[in-house]
């Protein structure tokens, strides 16, 4: 069915002091991450009001203690948690809430806790929740204590102890936001506010709003519905509608409304973003209200044309994401999430694939700001169990699946970047029995009842031999997902060509993207993977290596090919075997380890362009057109030192160039920064660059350095790291070596209102500082 879907996501519309609560005012949501006590180890008792907790640790969340290492052979996480240390944690918050508040309902809200969570208040269990990836919450209210003097105590326990839990690392504590939200009697309940259109042009569109409202007090509730739209300028309604709530129960309203004139649809290329605020009213009184951001956009996915965003084919061009970003572990601030992103894009990534959990739900907003089309996905495992993850969450799935799912839909079904559900990632549950049917399609019918206006699929496991494609258990998937084997997906498709596909996982080949790129069906590829990743390698490696960008941002030479087949933009980028004569890895680079040994020099050219001339030290070494198949451009060059360079040319003109210069020795660092101003939010973070260069500022590539950092003003230093997946230094220090002559520090701002400036030295190198300024 076409449906143009008029997509939103929640925000909180005020946040202010406890103690300022009023007692009739909507809603109220305020930040819950400062001031917390920690404690690394269990605590009998810890839940208790009174339990002394002062020697504790006071730090605020989001918290993830196992980055914190160290790094252990022997830690029970194993391969799976890139060997990161595992076990319990104790987090405990006293606050106050004024006497006026008794009136009202007060619910806490986690995004997330790593994992088998149980939270009490002042004493009393409110529940556990296994998976560390869902966002819950709970409703205070019964349990509080209002009034000048009365203290309440918030507790959670945290436990990953039972290993291995996971295939990749999941991090470990409170490691996502938590907020307070307060509300009167009658307010907005779990489904909060879900907005569609339909009957769209470049005009107009038709909007339905639909909201649950939970009466909560102990009379029938008679109450207005509003909202308004806005983009910039422009205003459309107040729209409005009418109804009654009896007490203790809930209702679902909807109302019709519209958007009556030149209408700016979503799309990779235009995210546009409306507003809209939606109140709950009663009399004069406004009882909720949400401010919610939106966009407006038709995603489809056709079984001949493939993915079809606003009318116009596309291709879905993505990359699979772990939820770690390195160093920071699990705790994200946005703004690693918003650099990842930054240079995603740059290599032509319009996609991305949640795997294999839901993610924060501010990483959804950003894809909704940036222009990514996201898969959301539920479950890495169903009941069976996988290799190094044993102890996952297949002991869950069965009692647990509906309200994790049930949970990451509501919270993400409004968001324009998502355009397709996955509820698992090569499940290893048998789909050759009945019992393997109903597992997929009770899973897909909740989805399709709480969100009806997107498709599902699974990432399947060899399905030649899981017998999907002749077992009929394809035909129940609203798009058939499959991991790898692209020319499978393709036979299957030709096979029988109603099946709409897509690629799931796929490889870095050449092979894979000629799938995608020959077959107008192929809705589109998520690759394994975008960055590198904790875990998923034997020791003394604990990253995975697949990524597009090692785990500080460092380009790959695959990343350089992708962007050439996948970016709209000429690009042209050389790289060369490492070793003499073909041998080792592909490097971006004219500094051979050992220049004595070094004179067969094997080098492509990735480029997008008509053509690609190469020269070594001004001389040409010969042009050379683009293949039918896109395969890079390669020439045999005898070493000699100096610069190999590559012109890119459409119809004869320079559209691109590259170059590598050999290097002399490491003279002096040079630092860069991502944020030339800087917030002081949790959220805000500038990644500074490390390059050991020589005395021109070449960067030297085999440099390993140990660098020291340190910095002046109301600077705070979050992590270091490199792109070396054998690593085992910590990341919470001011030391690092430079990998293949670079390295990271993650610096945050304390305070606003102040320079930072940034330092790198190192002996025997001339220093290198950078300076942000601090912006509230």
């Amino acid at each position: 069915m076409n449906r143009f879907l008029l997509v939103a996501r929640r925000t909180a519309s005020v946040a202010l002091l406890l103690s300022s609560f009023p007692a009739l005012a909507q809603r109220v949501t305020t930040p819950f991450d400062a001031d917390w006590r920690f404690l690394k180890a269990d605590a009998k008792g810890a839940e208790a009001p009174a339990f002394a907790d002062a020697k504790w640790r006071t730090l605020s969340v989001p918290h993830d203690w196992s980055i914190e290492g160290p790094y252990d052979q022997a830690n029970p996480t194993s391969r799976g948690g890139g060997y990161l240390p595992a076990g319990i944690g104790w987090y405990r918050k006293s606050f106050t809430l004024p006497a006026t508040d008794a009136q009202r309902r007060v619910r806490i809200e986690f995004d997330g806790v790593m994992a088998n969570s149980e939270v009490w208040i002042n004493g009393v269990s409110l529940g556990q929740r296994p998976y560390g990836y869902s966002s819950f919450s709970y409703d205070l209210t019964r349990h509080l204590k209002f009034g000048k003097g009365q203290t309440n105590v918030l507790a959670v326990r945290a436990d990953n102890s039972v290993q291995p839990a996971s295939r990749y690392y999941t991090g470990a504590g409170i490691y996502r936001h938590v907020r307070l939200v307060s509300t009167s009697p009658t307010h907005f309940g779990e489904g909060d506010v879900y907005v569609t259109t339909s009957d769209l042009n470049h005009e107009t569109a038709k909007v339905n709003v639909k909201a649950e409202v939970m009466n909560q007090s102990a009379t029938a509730s008679e109450f207005v519905l509003q909202t308004t739209i806005t983009y910039g300028s422009r205003k459309y309604g107040p729209f409005e509608a009418k109804g009654t709530v009896a007490a203790g129960k809930s209702a679902e309203i909807s109302l019709p409304a519209a958007i009556n004139r030149s209408i700016l649809p979503w799309s990779p290329d235009s995210p546009n973003l409306y507003q809209a605020v939606t109140t709950l009213r009663q009399g004069n009184a406004v009882l909720d209200e949400v401010t919610t951001p939106f966009g407006v956009r038709e995603a489809k996915f056709d079984a001949a044309k493939g993915f079809i965003l606003n009318g116009v084919p596309i291709k879905i061009k993505g990359v699979c994401l772990h939820h770690d970003a390195g160093g920071l572990g699990a705790a994200v601030p946005l703004d690693g999430w918003r650099h990842r992103l930054e240079l995603l894009k740059q290599a032509g990534v319009n996609g991305i694939r949640t795997a294999h959990n839901p993610v924060a739900p501010e990483f959804l907003d950003l894809c909704d700001q940036m222009g990514f089309l996201v898969m959301d996905e539920t479950f890495d495992t169903w009941t069976a169990a996988k290799n190094n993850g044993e102890q996952g969450y297949n002991r869950f799935f069965t009692k647990w699946w509906e309200a994790d799912t049930r949970a990451m839909v509501l919270r993400d079904r409004n968001h324009p970047s998502i355009v397709i559900y996955s509820v698992g990632n090569e499940i290893h549950d048998n789909l050759n029995n009945p019992e393997g049917f109903q597992k997929y399609k009770m899973q897909q019918d909740l989805i399709h009842q709480l969100d009806p206006t997107r498709p599902v699929t699974m990432a399947l496991f060899r399905p030649g031999q899981s017998k999907v494609y002749e077992n009929g258990f394809v035909e129940t998937m609203d798009v058939v997902g499959q991991n790898y084997r692209e020319n499978e997906l393709v036979a299957a498709h030709n096979a029988k060509p109603e099946r709409k596909v897509i690629g799931t996982e796929n490889g870095h080949t050449l092979t894979a993207w000629l799938a995608l790129r020959d077959n107008q069906f192929m809705a589109g590829q998520f690759l394994w993977a975008g960055f590198d990743y904790l875990g998923e390698n034997d020791w003394p490696a604990t990253t995975s290596d697949l990524g597009l960008f090692d785990r500080i941002g460092g380009w790959k030479p695959i990343a350089y090919q992708r962007q050439s087949w996948w970016s709209d933009k000429p690009v042209v980028h050389l790289v060369r075997k490492e070793g003499n004569a073909g041998a080792g890895p592909w490097v971006a680079n004219w500094t051979p380890t050992d220049f004595d040994t070094y004179d067969d020099g094997k080098v492509e050219a990735y480029s997008n362009a008509d053509e690609v001339e190469l020269f070594l030290n001004g001389q040409s070494l010969g042009s050379k057109s683009k293949p039918a198949n896109d395969a890079p451009r390669a020439w045999d060059v005898t070493f000699a030192k100096g610069t190999l360079r590559a012109v890119a040319r459409n119809k004869g003109q320079e559209v691109a160039t590259d170059e590598l210069k050999t290097a002399g020795p490491p003279a002096r660092i040079i630092l860069t920064t991502s944020r030339p101003k800087l917030g002081a939010g949790w959220d805000d973070a500038a990644y500074i660059t490390a390059r050991v260069v020589d005395a021109n500022g070449i960067l030297c590539p085999n440099a390993d350095n140990q660098l020291t950092f340190t910095m002046t003003g109301p600077a705070l230093l979050a992590a270091v790291d490199n792109g070396n997946v054998a690593s085992h230094e910590g990341y919470q220090v001011n030391q690092r070596k430079v990998y293949q002559g670079q390295c990271i520090a993650i610096v945050k701002a304390k305070s606003a209102g102040g320079a930072i400036t940034v330092k790198a030295s190192a002996p025997g190198l001339t220093d290198g500082t950078t300076t942000m300024e601090t912006t509230k």
